[in-house]
């Protein structure tokens, strides 16, 4: 805690530096303190638009978690679903998510579900790809104790890869973590009447420069705790780790 405080401070030292030494205007790179100003004089109504935000951010997660585990589950299940599944996940992976933003938004709508659908489709991949790569690398002993104990696939796949694998999900999670807020902030700038992202948008048209830093200064700090929760979740995983 220490550290990052300390990061933090001299972080903001050399942003006021910087803002003293070119002389920069305001309109272009405000200071520390007047971003601070912002965000209390702006508190209430950015905190509004952080909840529709957040809320965005672990509706989409959980929803994109839980389609991982289930897909990576069944990947490592089924060849065939290998067969079928594995070029479509990659395929879709390829598309950036800058494009798939505006059609999803005309799918669904200015509302939620856009916003929920995005961040879901963002951790989706990582989820699937980290966990399946982990359960297809069961621990060699356990996996021909099964062989020879002619286990079946379930109870093996559920009893001795799935325990082995959950610390990589911990990995994926933390991936999910970085990408989902770029993810919502996306779906919000492409159309949406609230957020953070709808915010920032009015902020610059309107040449409140302060107010659009302060924005993102409440979703850089909404990030690092998806960030630290992900990490806390991982170090429960590894220490229950058989």
């Amino acid at each position: 805690m220490a550290g990052a405080l300390l990061v933090a401070g001299t972080g903001l030292a050399l942003w006021q530096a910087l803002v003293w030494a070119t002389g920069v205007p305001p309109f272009i790179l405000p200071g520390p303190g007047q971003v601070g100003a912002a965000l209390i004089r702006h508190g209430p109504m950015l905190a509004e638009n952080a909840r529709f935000t957040l809320a965005n951010l672990a509706m989409g997660m959980a929803a994109g978690i839980a389609l991982g585990l289930a897909t990576a589950l069944n990947l490592a299940l089924s060849p065939f679903a290998r067969v079928l599944l594995r070029p479509m996940l990659v395929a879709a992976q390829a598309v950036p998510v800058f494009a798939l933003a505006p059609v999803v938004t005309l799918w669904l709508g200015y509302g939620a579900p856009s916003k929920v659908v995005m961040v879901a489709l963002v951790v989706y991949f990582p989820v699937t790809s980290v966990l399946f790569d982990a359960l297809m690398r069961p621990p060699p002993a356990l996996e021909d104790l099964a062989r020879m104990m002619r286990a079946r696939p379930l109870p093996c796949l559920l009893l001795i890869r799935l325990p082995h694998a959950l610390p990589a999900l911990g990995s994926g999670l933390r991936l999910a973590a970085v990408q989902a807020p770029l993810a919502v902030i996306i779906g919000e700038w492409v159309g949406s009447s609230r957020g953070l992202g709808h915010v920032m948008l009015m902020a610059n048209g309107r040449g409140q420069t302060d107010l659009m830093f302060a924005a993102l200064a409440v979703l850089a700090a909404m990030g690092m705790g998806l960030f630290a929760g992900a990490g806390l979740i991982q170090q429960r995983l590894e220490r229950g780790r058989p």
